[in-house]
């Protein structure tokens, strides 16, 4: 007869949990030791095992799971061979696969992707034999064929064999291929009869072919003879047939003794593998049920996070909260009918046994169970008419049973106690039988309809209310489970909705005594509260989650702000690095045609070289100036203003591109700005103000005049870009002067393209002055409208 607690294994669904199992496993003797696979009751040894669990799926994760198919029972086999026995070529082959899959196993192991961790141990007590694996596998090529090249014997026996075949059936086909012979023979063909050859004569012509007679037809028309000239011959084939089973035998009788002399390696790799091979299946599982590895609690508390009942589809199995053990030992679980309650139950009893068996658990990571040396459930119906059992009768049998039984670390289940008797005896009952349970130690989860156990529950210390949540406007159960809320039967909402009239109803309702309806009210006046706060709940959860979306987007932005500006830092120091190389290179070329100008001056070089070579040492330092400023001018379109503009500052009007001066600045805050000969107004962040701008144009001024410091200076370029008319005007007049004394015969000024103003002062200039003999503007490649070609005289 079954034991209570295998009884209670049954009910929980152990087994058809351990039927997916076996259905992972590969080999068939790991298949059943899933299905025979039983809940442990020793601490380190379910944490050993839920480890290797866990060992195991992270590697089916990374790299798959390992090849197993090969793994047969062979123990009986190796026995045999050891005690000197010799094995079939199934055996063998069975012993071959076996042999590989440890190999390519141990190669699994070995591969980069995935460490063994805890099953390391496994995977290196495994014994690898390719050498007898090899040697299984050239010689028996099939259960029924030996290679000819097991060994130099067979292959001589075989090769005479085939020899004599082909003598015989030379022979033969002479004898039915002879025209004296065709009215005798039934038909022209050899075959074989005893495993002898012989051909089929006409029993009224038997006597045309003298030979042995080996068989008849079923009409007795034909003869099966074997001529004289043949016999000879099929004796011969014979005794090479058994030699060859001689020799057969001593190769099996060979690889037999090989085989006894790693029989221990071959057990014990027999063993790991099948070990291996449920270890794997459980990590498989684990990974089809998205299923994590559950703390093992010392202290007896149960604390299930989003469970699901591993029967159940993964898709629309509602999870469910569980807690038990902590404050309280005894949960009494509430609510209506298909409310989810017997789920329920049997889902805090399942995934405590998958736990104890070194499974992994259908709930979230932090999920937490103890280890119970027992657990016993009394679930469902089980009323017998052959016993004479009502189902109250049937359920107290259980209970009886599982008083007994139960003591410290033991789980109780009860579903519907008390149930199927008097309501006011059965309530009182099933609050005894909870009583009675929790003083010798054990944990219990009960449901109930009775408002008598709600009541206990909520009344006495160690026993907390749960229920499972129904939708009244629906008619549905959410099958969530709520710690601490005990719940409705919604017998009344339930009904009315189906369409029972509501004089029947409220006739009903006045039936229920004030005790209970004022406790029903409050228990509604509970839910209802309970209700909004969810909604609440959520509506702050939703809100926290849309922030700690912005603070998400918001850190990216600031991220990536900051690798901007790394990145243009980076820019901008290869550029200031260059620009630092350009103008050394620059000195360096400088400083070689000083040199070299030295060299001339001492031998008395001409002044038209010598005022050339001025104006090439001249222009490689404009270049380099030019670059210099051209990188400080992007830097500064790129730095914003760093103060408001005030009255003369020199500014950058945004839209055009300009510069100009900040004459005043009105209260409004508007500028009035000098650009040229036009007088604007513009608001504060239409401009940009331009740091040092005095000090630059100073710097220009300098420059540009500093061509008329001495005649030895002359260069054959004037820049007046960026000066009022009459500012340019006279430094011309200066350069045009100095020019001369150089001894330059053509010159270039340049004035720029902008509005003209500039150009047409210069050429006023020009037309007046009667050091010029000629000017015109430049071509295509010196700089066209931009500057003006003089010719001096």
């Amino acid at each position: 007869m079954m034991n209570l607690y295998e009884k209670s294994i049954n009910t929980l669904e152990l087994p058809a949990v351990l039927e997916l199992l076996a259905a992972e496993a590969v080999s068939p003797p790991a298949k059943e030791a899933a299905m025979e696979l039983r809940p442990g009751n020793d601490a380190w040894e379910i944490s050993r095992r839920l480890s290797e669990t866990t060992a195991a799926k992270n590697m089916v994760v990374i790299k798959g799971a390992p090849a197993l198919s090969g793994i047969r029972d062979v123990r009986g086999s190796v026995t045999r061979a050891d005690m000197g026995g010799m094995l079939n070529t199934r055996e063998l082959l069975d012993i071959a696969g076996l042999l590989k899959s440890a190999r390519t196993t141990v190669s699994y192991a070995s591969g980069d992707m995935a460490e063994p961790g805890c099953l390391g141990y496994l995977f290196s007590s495994l014994h690898a034999n390719r050498y007898l694996e090899d040697r299984i596998y050239s010689t028996i090529l099939s259960e029924d064929e030996i290679a000819d090249s097991a060994s130099r014997e067979l292959s001589d026996i075989r090769r005479s064999m085939r020899v004599a075949s082909e003598r015989i059936r030379s022979t033969l086909q002479r004898i039915i291929s002879s025209p004296a012979y065709s009215k005798v023979l039934q038909e022209a063909i050899i075959t074989m009869r005893n495993d002898r050859y012989v051909v089929p004569v006409k029993a009224e012509h038997k006597s045309a072919v003298p030979g042995l007679v080996h068989d008849r037809s079923s009409s007795g028309a034909t003869l099966f003879i074997e001529p004289m000239s043949a016999v000879e011959a099929n004796n011969e084939i014979r005794e090479l047939q058994a030699k060859e089973k001689n020799e057969i035998d001593r190769i099996l009788m060979t690889l037999s003794a090989e085989v006894a002399n790693s029989g221990e390696d071959i057990i014990n790799d027999y063993n790991v593998l099948v070990e291996l091979d449920l270890v794997f299946a459980k990590g498989k599982l684990a990974w089809k049920q998205e299923a994590a590895e559950p703390e093992l609690s010392d202290n007896g508390v149960i604390n299930l996070k989003q469970a699901r009942h591993p029967l159940l589809p993964r898709k629309t199995a509602v999870p469910i909260d569980i807690e038990l053990g902590g404050d309280f030992d005894s949960l009494v679980i509430t609510g209506p009918n298909t409310g989810g309650k017997t789920v329920s139950l049997k889902t805090l009893g399942l995934i405590c046994l998958m736990a104890q068996c070194g499974l992994q658990i259908p709930a979230r990571e932090g999920s937490c169970v103890p280890v119970f040396d027992r657990i016993l459930a009394d679930i469902g119906d089980e009323q017998s008419i052959e016993q004479s059992l009502s189902t109250f009768s049937a359920h107290m049998k259980n209970i009886v049973m599982i008083l007994e039984e139960c003591g410290p670390d033991t789980l109780i289940l009860f579903d519907e106690l008390g149930a199927g008797t008097d309501p006011v005896e059965g309530a009182a009952l099933a609050v005894s039988v909870i009583e009675y349970a929790r003083n010798r130690g054990a944990n219990i989860a009960a449901t109930t309809h009775y408002s008598e156990l709600k009541l206990y529950a909520t009344t006495t210390k160690g026993v907390q209310n749960a229920s499972c949540e129904f939708d009244v406007e629906t008619l549905r159960p959410t099958y969530r489970l709520l710690i601490g809320i005990p719940g409705k039967s919604n017998a009344f909402a339930i009904s009315s909705r189906l369409g029972l009239p509501d004089e029947i109803i409220e006739d009903a309702r006045g039936r229920i005594s004030s005790d209970n309806a004022s406790f029903e009210e409050v228990l509604e006046h509970l839910e209802r509260t309970r209700q909004e706060m969810e909604r609440e709940k959520l509506e702050i959860q939703q809100k926290l989650g849309q922030i700690s979306e912005n603070e998400k987007v918001s850190r990216d932005r600031r991220i990536e702000v900051e690798k901007e500006k790394e990145k243009a830092a980076v820019i901008a120091r290869r550029e200031a690095n260059e620009i630092i190389e350009d103008a050394r290179r620059t000195a360096e070329e400088v400083f070689r045609s000083l040199n070299k100008m030295r060299k001339e001056a001492g031998s008395g070089e001409d002044w038209q070289k010598s005022n050339e070579a001025r104006a090439e040492i001249r222009r490689m330092l404009n270049q380099a100036e030019e670059k210099t400023d051209s990188a400080t001018s992007a830097a500064e379109k790129e730095t914003p203003a760093s103060r408001p503009p005030k009255a003369g500052d020199t500014v950058e009007i945004l839209s055009i591109g300009t510069k100009a001066q900040v004459i005043s600045v009105n209260q409004d805050g508007t500028l009035n700005l000098q650009a040229g000969i036009m007088k604007i107004s513009a608001k504060a962040e239409e401009v940009r103000v331009v740091e040092n701008a005095a000090a630059k144009q100073v710097k220009k001024l300098v420059s540009s005049a500093s061509v008329s410091s001495s005649g030895s200076q002359a260069r054959p370029e004037l820049d007046l870009r960026g000066m009022m008319s009459d500012e340019a005007v006279a430094v011309l007049d200066k350069y045009i002067d100095t020019a001369r004394m150089g001894h330059l015969n053509t010159v270039t000024v340049i004035h720029g393209k902008g509005t003209g103003a500039l150009r047409q002062a210069v050429h006023r200039y020009l037309r007046s002055c009667n050091q010029i003999k000629s000017f015109r503007l430049g071509r295509f490649g010196e700089g066209e409208s931009g500057v003006t070609i003089v010719e001096l005289k």
